[in-house]
């Protein structure tokens, strides 16, 4: 098989759950360098495989095609600027970067470059995700009116890590809000408009540990939901249209199968608890139906499959540049909003 040797940098909470594993099974791909302190951890992880400090060792080794950049969200420009320039194909943890302009000029690169350039937005492969693309896909909820997505978290006392640090591009909103406004933009396009309450709930969070988000697309409305001190969590997504609605409790569990270890490498990867399973609400000839929908396994592995067959065969790439761009702008517009206290209208 062709591998495509990998430059990993950072090997922090995303490099060694979100990725290395991933890489590890795939059978498609090669760690060769890792750019990290954590020495021992990449031993016991991927094995005989060279630590670097400097990004320039990975960039500098003609082998590697590839450099993946799990870093805090600050260094990823220019990280990924200098990694492009040097002839390499990237990918970005999300948020991709800061700005939009950030952003747009480091497509122009890779497109000067014939460079793949891709945004890891690893919950578009989420089981309760899946399920619900397939729903709407289908038309089993008729004509959607309003999305309601919910990732509510119950840490009641901030960590102070460099998500929680006061800087640019920390906080729930550039965290969390990166994956449910690329999930909404995934299932419905760029909005007209834009509504956004962002706090700091907690006394002494530095950062915006809650955000309420509106997407105005005509008729239709697209609330996307965050809070960090939420004991008791209400479901995941409710979804209503013009034939009926879907409710789903509970939260895709490949994350907390990657922490405790377990490889994504069996037949029963990414199922949902039956106890989980969303139900269907539909009239079907004049009678009422609750209907339990079996979720679709959550396939975190997709995505670098996708930038194999990117890389390898043409094909398209999995999460391109370009939807970056769009959720980053969406980001920018909520903290106007949120700002100004106004909806802000797009087109």
């Amino acid at each position: 098989m062709d591998k495509v040797n990998v430059g990993l940098v950072g090997y922090g909470f995303s490099g060694a759950v979100f990725h290395a594993p991933l890489l590890k099974v795939s059978g498609q791909f090669e760690i060769t360098k890792v750019l990290t302190s954590r020495f021992s951890e990449v031993g016991k992880d991927i094995g005989a495989v060279e630590v670097v400090d400097k990004l320039d060792e990975i960039l500098d080794d003609k082998t590697i095609e590839l450099v993946i950049i799990t870093t805090p969200n600050t260094l990823h420009y220019d990280m990924a600027k200098r990694s492009l320039s040097a002839g390499k194909h990237v990918v970005l943890e999300k948020p991709m970067v800061l700005t939009s302009k950030e952003a747009q000029e480091l497509i122009d690169l890779a497109k000067q470059n014939n460079l793949m350039l891709s945004v890891y937005q690893n919950r578009r492969w989420d089981s309760d995700f899946l399920t619900v693309k397939e729903l709407i896909d289908n038309e089993n909820l008729g004509t959607i009116n309003t999305y309601i997505a919910h990732y509510d978290r119950f840490n009641p006392e901030p960590n102070y890590q460099w998500r929680e640090q006061k800087q640019k591009g920390s906080g729930m909103l550039y965290d969390l809000g990166s994956h449910l406004i690329d999930q909404a933009l995934h299932l419905f396009g760029e909005p007209q408009e834009v509504f956004c309450d962002l706090w700091n709930q907690r006394e002494a969070s530095l950062v915006d540990d809650y955000f309420h988000i509106i997407l105005g697309y005509q008729r239709m409305r697209v609330i996307l939901h965050c809070g960090s001190i939420v004991k008791q969590q209400g479901p995941k997504y409710l979804i209503h249209g013009s034939k009926g609605s879907f409710i789903k409790y509970g939260i895709d569990g490949q994350e907390a199968a990657l922490i405790a270890g377990e490889l994504p490498d069996n037949k029963n990867w990414g199922e949902d608890k039956p106890e989980w399973y969303g139900t269907l609400y539909v009239n079907e000839a004049g009678q009422e139906m609750e209907k339990p929908i079996k979720t679709i396994p959550g396939n975190y592995p997709a995505y670098y499959q996708g930038i194999y067959n990117c890389l390898r065969h043409g094909a398209s790439n999995p999460v391109p540049a370009e939807d970056g761009l769009r959720t980053i702008k969406l980001l920018e517009t909520a903290v106007k909003s949120s700002k100004e206290k106004s909806v802000i209208r797009l087109y």
